[in-house]
């Protein structure tokens, strides 16, 4: 009787084991089907309580001792544990990868859209801020400033120095603020050094005119050098400043003239014939109602009446809205870099 009482103990031993291992793997299974698929429903439970021969309303008759350590207190719950993760990367894992491979290369590529247009932006505000620096420091000349948006007109005087003209024109030019610039002959230079230095004192232009006044289209090439090159040491030793500019007379040129000044030619757009006419009058009127920006003007200051018409058109074309500029003045304003051997007769 003994024996056989301990072979059934031993037999519900063994039962109790395979039916706790079953328990514990319909739990797993269970929990991972929880993680992949959510909690399962009340009717669901039937159906596990007969799967370890569970009667419903009854506990498994099954001790929690005897479970596989870890298994212990295990519940039916939706919660997702660090064990789990990898049997939800397995279920779920290859379409959220790709959605969410997607979603960090669509945000990538709007970062590196944002960052483009940034750096577009800045770099034409930095271009905008150097034009506007360039064309600042290309108006700027002693001291004063040329705006190239607004209209200019380069008034330019042959054949001085005379000072009894001359001193009259820069003294209105004082008066309205504007600039000129004087094409004045060598050889008639140094006894009128005051006046020189006056011109390059408040900001006028000293030009070349030729040593004496000749038509170097008559001339050979080295005569045509000499003519230019006297006349700019002549101006240089009475007012200290070299000429960069020059001007033909008569404006006669040909192609030894272009090779051999070896500066830039300033011819004229408006002529206003005053060393014909001598009428203060006719050189007014050729000037106002004509010029436009851009122009370059042709008087002579030589004569007293273009002195007088001088004092009538530069306050005439200053309340007009000119600016009375200096050629390399307005050449610099508008763009044009002057280069030697080129003719220029307006800056439009």
């Amino acid at each position: 009787m003994w024996m056989k009482g301990k072979g059934r103990d031993m037999r519900k031993r063994k039962c109790g084991q395979k039916i706790a291992v079953v328990l514990a793997a319909v739990l797993l299974l269970s929990q991972t089907a929880i993680t992949a698929y959510g909690s399962p429903g009340p009717e669901a439970m039937p159906v596990l309580g007969e799967a370890v021969g569970m009667v419903p309303g009854t506990e498994p008759a099954v001790d929690v001792g005897q479970m596989p350590p870890g298994d212990q207190g295990t519940t039916l719950s939706p919660v997702i544990t660090a064990g789990n993760d990898e049997r939800l990367t397995e279920v779920a894992g290859p379409a959220a990868a790709e959605a969410a491979a997607e979603q960090a290369a669509a945000e990538q590529a709007a970062a590196e859209q944002a960052a483009a247009e940034q750096a577009a932006a800045e770099q034409a505000a930095a271009e905008q801020a150097a034009a506007e620096q360039a064309a600042q420091t290309a108006g700027q000349a002693g001291g004063r400033y040329i705006d190239p948006n607004k209209p200019m007109v380069a008034l330019t005087f042959d054949d001085g120095p005379q000072p009894s003209v001359g001193n009259r024109i820069m003294d209105c030019l004082a008066q309205y603020g504007g600039k000129a610039t004087f094409f004045v002959v060598g050889d008639r230079v140094a006894p009128r050094a005051a006046e020189m230095r006056r011109m390059v004192a408040e900001g006028h232009e000293v030009a070349n005119h030729t040593m004496n006044h000749k038509y170097l289209q008559k001339l050979g090439a080295a005569e045509i050098q000499e003519q230019v090159n006297k006349c700019n040491d002549a101006i240089e030793a009475a007012c200290g400043v070299r000429p960069t500019n020059m001007r033909l007379p008569g404006g006669n040129y040909n192609l030894s003239v272009l090779a051999n000044t070896n500066m830039p030619m300033i011819q004229w757009s408006i002529d206003t014939l005053d060393w014909k006419t001598r009428n203060a009058q006719s050189t007014v009127a050729a000037v106002l109602g004509k010029a436009k920006d851009g122009d370059i003007v042709l008087m002579h200051e030589l004569y007293g009446q273009t002195g007088d018409a001088a004092l009538q058109i530069i306050p005439a074309l200053t309340e007009q809205g000119y600016q009375l500029v200096t050629v390399s003045e307005m050449a610099a304003a508008k763009g044009e870099n002057l280069q030697a051997g080129r003719l220029y007769s307006s800056f439009h």
